[in-house]
């Protein structure tokens, strides 16, 4: 199996990348999050900013609508509400399906590790997150994880 940081994915303006290439270098952990504007859990939005403040690490989020319909905007809709509600400055890809048939592969790696609980398998809801080291090895939270407490 690839290293998770080296699985391409697709970024907003449609070009690809990888987590390992959004770290440019300089990260220990990413945090990977599957993100919705109008869901209960929105919120965390403010403790990934806080995270992605700091030198070693890199969020990235990817906008998921499976979840109750709660990310409905497109690219640039996403984009306006996250900056101007929560400050995000830190990359947003292209909208994804983090379950199902369609799951990008990003999502296959990230769904075979287990929580704290023992749970692996589908996303079950939004912000589920991922704290990914520079080796790869992959850490699970649910969405009831606050950001603050990851790391």
């Amino acid at each position: 199996m690839a290293n998770v940081l080296d699985v391409e994915f697709e970024r907003m303006d449609g070009e690809t990348t990888t987590l390992r290439a959004l770290g440019e270098g300089r990260a220990s952990k990413w945090v990977v999050v599957n993100v919705a504007s109008a869901c209960g859990f929105t919120r965390q939005y403010q403790g990934l900013q806080d995270l992605s403040t700091r030198d070693d690490v890199v969020v990235v989020g990817f906008p998921c609508n499976q979840f109750g319909g709660q990310e409905p905007g497109t690219h640039e809709e996403i984009c306006s509400f996250t900056e101007s509600k929560f400050g995000v400055d830190f990359p947003l890809m292209a909208k994804v399906d983090v379950k199902g048939e369609n799951m990008i592969p990003l999502f296959k790696i990230l769904s075979e590790s287990a929580d704290s609980s023992g749970y692996s398998g589908e996303i079950r809801w939004n912000f589920a997150k991922f704290v990914i080291d520079s080796t790869g090895e992959v850490t699970r939270f649910t969405s009831r994880d606050e950001p603050e407490d990851l790391l």
